[in-house]
């Protein structure tokens, strides 16, 4: 195959659906500069899922990536390759992460949430129904970003006051048009934070994950989290737990109210929430892109190209959703597809701990939401709204909806 000029990825992520169906036409996977460092964009999902669930590719750049060390003082990207949580992690290490991780997120204590997340949604709408008739709100700001704030704040123990400082710096993250000098002052920021309520739980433990993960020990060896790896999950738990689960929940809205046949397949049984969550996870995933994976040999691609040992591999789950290897007219939306398949939680030993929270928080806020507003209409044009200014975060920086016609009584 001839070599392909590199890909540079726009870090505003103005116009990903274009950007994804070039990736898409450059083959399994294709040579991208992702903030001026190079990688493979893998958007194949075959070879996605291969790749993700290989011991031949790592999570540990400081291990398996030859570049780490003279990238990571200058990449606006540094903290998602630098944390030391299992999101980095490879082989025993990150086996053993995940064993103390995974009981702050069993299944018994995320069904024990509904009620919860119920009375929080059935709050904030009830804020929103006091709003005059006619009157547009941003649902991004009033519904996708409160609700996981207050989830995941509570869960960690976040003081209510302190979980507006936590979203700022978690936006942040994010953002992929920040500065090298940008994103290392927020970095001390959040770590300032982090290392606060770190402080605050030693001293007075709750009945919240952060206490819990400071005493938790490993069921095999025994061991705990150390200083780092504590800091770091709890970095993890908090931005995943909360930038993720407001993106889908603004694509959800958005959708919905861009094509009424959708919320009619609801309202009709001919389909439930759940399949409308599963289907803008696909259609819409919370994470477009996701830094980064290495190479431990050489991996000989489909069309004979070779990934070599040492490279950096980027997970381009957003345009691999869509491949139309992987669903029959994939850039539709259709609720009643009969397949879910879809790669928005990742694949392997790496897949999102967190997946069933978010899946509870998006369908309870979406039947909530229709529920109590099923006149509610967007105030733009869905192809008028801003994205955010992100390469990885799939969202936009506003949801203007009339909950209400004026001239409703």
């Amino acid at each position: 195959m001839p070599e392909q000029p590199i890909l540079v990825l726009d870090p505003t992520g103005s116009n990903p659906d274009a950007e994804h169906q070039t990736l898409r036409e450059r083959g399994p996977a294709t040579l991208v500069e992702i903030l001026g460092v190079r990688a493979w964009s893998v958007s194949d999902p075959a070879l996605l899922k291969q790749l993700l669930t290989s011991k031949d590719v790592s999570k540990d750049g400081r291990a398996h990536w030859p570049a780490f060390a003279q990238t990571v003082p200058t990449w606006p990207l540094a903290l998602w390759v630098a944390v030391e949580n299992m999101f980095t992690a490879y082989g025993t290490d990150h086996s053993r992460l995940r064993r103390i991780v995974a009981p702050a997120l069993s299944a018994r204590r995320t069904a024990a949430l509904q009620a919860d997340i119920e009375a929080l949604v059935t709050g904030i709408l009830g804020d929103l129904d006091t709003l005059p008739a006619g009157e547009t709100v941003d649902l991004r700001e009033r519904l996708a970003y409160p609700l996981p704030i207050a989830v995941i704040g509570q869960l960690m123990g976040v003081p209510a006051d302190q979980r507006a400082e936590f979203r700022t710096v978690v936006d942040n993250v994010f953002a992929t048009h920040l500065t090298t000098e940008e994103q290392a002052a927020n970095t001390a920021a959040l770590y300032a934070l982090l290392d606060a309520l770190i402080d605050t739980k030693r001293t007075a433990p709750g009945e919240d994950m952060t206490s819990l993960l400071i005493t938790t020990r490993d069921e095999e060896d025994g061991s705990t989290l150390s200083d780092a790896e504590l800091r770091d999950t709890l970095l993890l738990m908090i931005s995943a737990g909360y930038e993720t689960t407001a993106n889908v929940i603004d694509q959800a809205i958005t959708t919905l109210l861009s094509d009424a046949s959708q919320l009619a397949h609801v309202r009709d049984g001919r389909c439930t929430w759940q399949d409308i969550v599963e289907e803008t996870l696909r259609h819409e995933p919370a994470v477009k892109h996701l830094p980064l994976r290495y190479a431990l040999t050489d991996i000989t691609l489909p069309d004979g190209r070779t990934i070599h040992a040492g490279d950096a591999i980027l997970a381009s789950y957003a345009a691999a959703n869509r491949h139309p290897d992987l669903h029959h007219d994939a850039d539709r939306f259709d609720a009643t597809r009969p397949s879910k398949e879809h790669l928005a939680f990742g694949h392997g030993v790496h897949f999102c701990l967190g997946a069933p929270l978010a899946r509870l928080e998006i369908a309870t806020a979406l039947r909530l939401f229709f529920e109590r507003f099923p006149d509610a209409r967007l105030a733009t044009a869905s192809d008028e709204l801003e994205r955010l200014p992100s390469l990885i975060s799939n969202g936009h920086t506003s949801v203007p909806v009339c909950l209400r016609p004026a001239t409703a009584h």
